[in-house]
């Protein structure tokens, strides 16, 4: 599988991300081993996780995923084939949250022990948190990198403007910057993105993850009616079932006729044609998922298979 460039960093990664938020929600710890292996197997190394997976799933309070991350790199001996990405910010609970130095430190050291790792790939800010300074947080990402505890650093839901300031100061103060964005952009979700979003990561030369690539499933087709909304992503995926959703779900499946490929396969293929992304997010919970997954990053989608899908996905 080709590799692409994170960024200005030394990370080469594949052109799909493997997003680890079901690890420890909707696959337990055997399940999530043999999906771990899967991947692998099936040259998908880059694995994007946070600290509050899956904090939301009842009986979870945050870190199973990274702890099933952990104990999975102890058992195979393969945590040196993984570009590891995770992430810190949103609220764990008891005031573990945001983006001060103190927690910062406090945060990496425990994901570290969780993922049984010395060393993450890609920390990322997985929101921002306009109540400390920039500089406060870009100086203690810097020390993490000076420890050897992170190799690159990242941003996740930052404005453009927000993402743009941080640049600059990272530039001024001589630390490193993010050299990548976590945004949520799909077919469906464009307009914020491709706006305000896809200009700054243009200019800066910034890596793209974006996530949310399916929109929770619905560009699967699997959700076509408000009958089909069952399971732990119905109510995420209900906002989709409009005009402009049924246009889009239409001309996947008319794309996905031609190819012989799936809706899932041909929405991703669109996301890793595009210019300014490096690498989507997905999530996968089946072999026959998976296999979707990998059928994208080999789909290459003529240009007017591309201009079809931008007409009937476009935002006014």
């Amino acid at each position: 599988m080709h590799t692409r460039t994170l960024g200005h960093s030394d990370l080469q990664v594949p052109p799909l991300c493997f997003g680890g938020n079901v690890f420890g929600w909707t696959l337990d710890e055997a399940q999530s081993f043999r999906m771990l292996d899967a991947l692998l197997e099936a040259g998908l190394t880059f694995i994007d996780t946070a600290d509050v997976y899956s904090r939301w799933a009842p009986g979870n309070s945050g870190g199973e995923s990274e702890t099933l991350l952990g104990k999975w790199f102890a058992r195979s001996g393969k945590r040196d084939q993984v570009i590891l990405a995770t992430k810190l910010g949103m609220d764990m609970g008891e005031g573990r949250k945001g983006l001060k130095a103190s927690y910062v430190q406090q945060a990496v050291e425990a994901s570290l022990k969780r993922l049984q790792t010395d060393r993450i790939d890609l920390y990322q800010a997985h929101c921002d948190d306009e109540d400390t300074p920039l500089e406060e947080t870009l100086g203690a990402f810097a020390r993490l990198v000076e420890q050897g505890k992170v190799r690159v650093i990242g941003a996740s839901n930052y404005s453009g403007q927000r993402l743009r300031e941080a640049t600059r100061i990272a530039e001024r103060l001589g630390v490193p910057a993010y050299q990548s964005l976590q945004p949520h952009y799909n077919l469906h979700a464009r307009q914020d993105y491709e706006t305000d979003l896809e200009p700054v990561v243009e200019e800066l030369g910034l890596g793209v993850i974006s996530y949310f690539s399916l929109a929770s499933g619905f560009l699967t087709g699997k959700y076509r009616t408000k009958d089909d909304l069952q399971g732990s992503r119905a109510e995420m995926v209900k906002r989709y079932l409009d005009e402009r959703g049924m246009a889009i779900l239409a001309g996947l499946d008319e794309i996905a006729e031609k190819h012989d490929a799936t809706p899932a396969q041909v929405a991703l293929a669109w996301l890793i044609a595009r210019p300014s992304i490096t690498a989507p997010i997905a999530s996968a919970t089946s072999q026959a998922q998976l296999d979707d997954l990998v059928a994208a990053t080999r789909l290459q989608l003529p240009a007017d298979d591309i201009t079809l899908l931008n007409q009937v996905s476009a935002y006014r």
